[in-house]
């Protein structure tokens, strides 16, 4: 059954919520600028149940409504201020993420494998992108770059990955037995 693109966009819009909730649970560390979020798990959650179209659109509107101000980012915090601020690689590295996490689980298929190695992709395009923005705009070394904004994340994102794999897929077979999303993967 093919869904309306206002019903696309309201998924979109859903989508983007759960990352503007999940974004507030966050976890500062006194030895680095970046915190450990729940936007990750929120987004790998949501790029698995909705797929890249939708996964990543919600993204761009998460991103869009946060850069304008509106108070989604962690910490209740928007602006574009904090986008192109020290942090803001892993903001705008969420759009890459989102997109390359759908295109694998539409290629591969919606299984939990598979869902983990996508979120385990996920994390690495998001840290890759927000270590070279932490350096470039903290004026870090490359080893304080790597210590402050991959390594305290490694286990924290596994865990993420996991957890945003097994229930994004749970929930998106419930979701494509009552047809409220098209079987893409």
């Amino acid at each position: 059954m093919k869904k309306s693109s206002t019903y696309e966009y309201v998924l979109a819009a859903f989508g983007a919520a759960i990352i503007a909730v999940l974004a507030q649970v966050t976890i500062p560390l006194p030895f680095s600028p970046v915190p450990i979020t729940g936007q990750t798990l929120a987004i790998g959650l949501v790029v698995t149940i909705l797929g890249a179209k939708l996964g990543t659109l919600s993204v761009l509107l998460y991103i869009l409504l946060g850069a304008a101000g509106m108070p989604v980012f962690s910490g209740m915090s928007g602006g574009l201020g904090i986008v192109v601020g020290p942090t803001g690689g892993y903001i705008v590295g969420f759009l890459p993420t989102a997109f390359i996490m759908g295109l694998y689980l539409q290629k591969s298929g919606l299984t939990i494998p598979h869902a983990v190695v996508a979120n385990v992709i996920g994390m690495v395009v998001t840290l890759a992108f927000g270590t070279v923005w932490l350096k470039i705009v903290a004026d870090l070394t490359w080893t304080a770059a790597f210590m402050g904004g991959v390594a305290p994340f490694i286990i924290t994102g596994l865990i993420k990955a996991v957890a945003a794999a097994w229930l994004g897929v749970v929930v998106r077979r419930r979701l494509e037995t009552a047809h409220l999303v098209e079987a893409t993967a």
